[in-house]
């Protein structure tokens, strides 16, 4: 286990353990943020505990060079149709992560999206680091998702999702995966497996290969 201080230095993330956690403490900056996400790391902590910096193997993700890298089911073409969705890019971040820290979900107590987390993820969209993707229905806000973009790898790394109506954060999801083939990405890195993210089509790839597209 690494220990950070106010260095710009992360581990070599291949000497993770397999579940991840390589190096505890740190800062949000934006620096470190950037740094973090191009070497294959991502902040995912609790409030009150020190930052954990994680580096899993193997890691979730969706091949976007796949002919289906993602699962589009009946449902989600019939409510892309005809719910009345509109799809937005970037125009309430923080709103997005504000309902994605609220969103109750089946495999976590509470959010790691804190207010630092907040104001980190923030200063960087405001530098054009971090997106979102937002769906409205009727000038409402109803899903989204956000996540870093590292356009010059090919990689979106996605952080999180919600839904206040019926499809709406797959919607969202679906626009990203055809958004990013057509700009000829490579990956959407979801971080690590868990069954919603297996429903959509996410599939686990080994760590070493998931760090070469970072390279």
């Amino acid at each position: 286990m690494h220990l950070l201080d106010d260095s710009l230095i992360f581990p070599n993330p291949s000497d993770a353990p397999d579940h991840g956690l390589a190096a505890i403490g740190g800062d949000l900056s934006i620096e470190r943020l950037l740094l973090a996400y191009n070497s294959g790391f991502f902040p995912w902590y609790n409030d009150g505990e020190p930052i954990c910096w994680w580096s899993p193997d193997p890691r979730m993700v969706f091949d976007l060079t796949s002919d289906t890298p993602m699962r589009i089911t009946k449902s989600m073409r019939q409510s892309k149709r005809n719910r009345g969705y509109e799809i937005r890019e970037n125009t309430c971040f923080k709103e997005v992560m504000q309902h994605c820290g609220k969103i109750k979900r089946n495999d976590q107590d509470g959010t790691w999206i804190n207010d630092d987390m907040l104001q980190a993820y923030q200063n960087l969209h405001e530098l054009g680091h971090a997106k979102s993707i937002e769906v409205f229905k009727d000038n409402q806000l109803v899903g989204g998702l956000y996540g870093m973009d590292l356009p010059e790898k090919g990689v979106f790394c996605g952080e999180s999702m919600f839904a206040l109506a019926t499809d709406a954060s797959k919607i969202a999801f679906m626009y990203l995966v055809e958004k990013l083939q057509t700009l000829n990405y490579k990956l959407i890195d979801a971080q690590v497996y868990n069954d919603h993210l297996d429903s959509l089509g996410g599939i686990e790839m080994d760590r070493e290969v998931f760090l070469s597209y970072l390279r």
